[in-house]
């Protein structure tokens, strides 16, 4: 059966259009005034939210790519993961999906079944149901899902909206792109790539539903833009976070790689990206990679009141025990993202 990979220049979010590139083509959109639209691209938030009734509101979003593994059950299963995290980053219930399939002529259908069977497991396993789908012909193999979710309009988790005092969390940990980077190059650890895998094909629901018995002040999830652009959207112009170095969760081999100068494109346009707007201290090479690193399917990264921060991650723990407090909110300081 051919390889996935060998069809694919890049993959996953690493493959995303940079956070700079995109801000100067969305600069020029027009603005959609609807009062029911609460949160629209303008937020730069995961996902549209769009309110029916009172009560009612919808989160729709939209994500695909090409692959960043071989197996292609495994390919969908990560595809459909990472689409349907951006629901649960809002606060939301997944509803229904449907599917987005860019495939090869040249290429083996098995495989493509296999790709839609791995993303149909991970909707069943949401809870939410598979409604069809579009599918075109193109010269790299692309899939993901256009997600439509459900929650409650008064309690939608925006991300840029953290309170000074807050801690933050993130639950999974980093270093996914730099290890599948490595696999490309044929020098990853296969633990290092079975633990990469894993994280990336575990929805983010089961941390969610932890988090909806505690007031979130502000959540998004990490993707390919890392840890810190990510975190420099939430900042906003309100606050400043703080990022413990020493607490970040990681991937054991991945400092190393990030060590041994095995960083990737998306990381370097990450780091260019946050230019002036994150001050690392003496913050080890490496360490800084792990925070520029595109993350696919990565975790979520939250803001809650100090006073419960240390019960909600443990609450967390118990379905992501990687999870940690790593980070603080305070007023604004000289730089939106300190990392000490």
């Amino acid at each position: 059966m051919m390889s996935l990979l060998s069809n694919c220049t890049s993959g996953g979010c690493g493959a995303k259009i940079g956070p700079g590139e995109l801000s100067k083509v969305l600069s020029g959109m027009p603005v959609f005034g609807d009062p029911r639209l609460l949160v629209g691209f303008d937020a730069s938030d995961d996902a549209a939210v769009y309110q029916i009734d009172q009560d009612t509101a919808i989160v729709s979003t939209v994500d695909f790519f090409s692959p960043m593994v071989d197996d292609a059950r495994s390919f969908g299963r990560i595809a459909a993961a990472n689409a349907l995290s951006d629901v649960y980053s809002m606060g939301g219930t997944p509803l229904f999906a449907l599917n987005l399939v860019c495939y090869p002529e040249r290429m083996e259908l098995d495989a493509l079944g296999e790709i839609l069977l791995g993303g149909a497991e991970k909707i069943q396993e949401a809870g939410a149901v598979l409604c069809g789908g579009h599918s075109i012909y193109d010269k790299e193999p692309k899939y993901g899902l256009a997600v439509t979710g459900r929650l409650d309009p008064q309690r939608i988790w925006r991300n840029n909206t953290p309170a000074p005092g807050d801690q933050l969390i993130l639950t999974k940990p980093l270093g996914i792109g730099i290890v599948m980077a490595a696999l490309r190059g044929e020098m990853a650890d296969e633990q290092a790539v079975q633990a990469a895998i894993s994280s990336m094909q575990r929805l983010n629901k089961y941390a969610a539903e932890k988090m909806h018995s505690f007031p979130i002040s502000a959540c998004t999830d990490i993707t390919g833009f890392g840890l810190l652009a990510h975190a420099r959207e939430m900042a906003g112009e309100g606050t400043s976070l703080v990022l413990y170095s020493s607490e970040l969760p990681y991937i054991p081999q991945a400092y190393k790689y990030a060590g041994d100068y095995l960083i990737t494109a998306a990381a370097q346009r990450n780091r260019n990206h946050m230019q002036g707007f994150v001050d690392l201290g003496d913050t080890p090479f490496a360490l800084q990679e792990l925070m520029f690193d595109p993350q696919t399917s990565g975790g979520l990264f939250l803001s809650a009141p100090k006073s419960c921060a240390q019960e909600l991650l443990s609450a967390i723990q118990e379905v992501e025990p990687l999870a940690r407090i790593v980070g603080e909110v305070l007023l604004p300081q000289n730089s939106p993202i300190l990392v000490r």
